[in-house]
């Protein structure tokens, strides 16, 4: 009798035999399937993970600083010019600023020309920026600009804004009070420029804003051969008729207003 026709109890019955379970084929690293002639193998195929409908992530773009240094040095330069740290007629090196700063000598140029572009500085080839030599003629020039830009857009501001609105202006016009007080120029001047922009901001209009504080900055540097600055008294003065300008919106008053934006145009600076 052949083997496996019947059981060792001479049943008859076949002879079955254990079948392993199937195991599938598991996945290697790459670097063991490259040795046994697979190739370069993608890590994310190694991994079992579909990449072939992907696309691939772009690269983190770097974090760019340069721009941020040389705004904070732009706006530095300007506190500086403001306090008549920066003398009119005098030439600065942008190498010599660097070190004052504690930065570079690049953003200090960079800044520079920026500020050229204003008419702060002029540029002194082999030497440096020299800064501006502005004179009252200049200052009462920029007086009659913005008198004739915002002089209309007030009054059409006191037609038709309410008076809630002007009343939120009220803490802009006092913070300009305290920093006069403190008696730093540049501290009172960037309050001031904060309160026009807020009032020139209820126009909605962006471009009227930007260019009349483009045209109130300069309107805020020192004069050649004049002191480094207003007197604190004067400062005191040059606020109170924010709150003053307040009173006659709320009011809608237009020959206060129209007084009250001459007058303080005319002792800007």
């Amino acid at each position: 009798m052949k083997q496996g026709a019947q059981d060792s109890a001479g049943t008859g019955a076949p002879e079955v035999r254990p079948v392993a379970a199937w195991v599938p084929p598991q996945p290697q690293p790459a670097d063991v399937r490259r040795e046994r002639g697979g190739g370069n193998v993608p890590a994310a195929d190694a991994r079992g993970e579909h990449t072939h409908s992907e696309r691939p992530l772009p690269a983190p773009r770097p974090v760019v600083r340069r721009s941020s240094v040389r705004g904070q040095i732009l706006d530095a330069l300007r506190t500086a010019l403001v306090a008549g740290e920066l003398r009119p007629g005098e030439v600065y090196s942008a190498p010599a600023l660097g070190e004052r700063f504690g930065v570079s000598a690049t953003p200090v140029r960079e800044a520079m020309q920026q500020l050229a572009q204003e008419g702060a500085v002029e540029v002194v080839p082999n030497r440096g920026f020299r800064v501006a030599e502005r004179g009252a003629r200049e200052l009462a020039e920029l007086a009659e600009v913005r008198a004739l830009i915002e002089v209309p857009v007030l009054l059409r501001l006191a037609r038709t804004v309410p008076p809630q609105r002007w009343a939120e202006l009220r803490p802009l016009a006092e913070a300009t009070v305290r920093a006069a007080s403190s008696g730093c120029r540049a501290t009172y001047a960037e309050s001031d420029r904060a309160f026009h922009r807020a009032v020139l901001s209820l126009t909605g209009n962006e471009q009227l804003v930007r260019f009349a504080e483009d045209l109130h900055r300069r309107a805020q540097w020192p004069l050649v051969g004049g002191p480094v600055g207003p007197a604190r008294a004067d400062l005191i003065a040059d606020a109170a008729e924010h709150t003053a300008l307040l009173d006659a919106l709320v009011a809608r008053d237009p020959d206060v207003v129209r007084s009250l934006v001459h007058e303080h145009f005319a002792c800007a600076g």
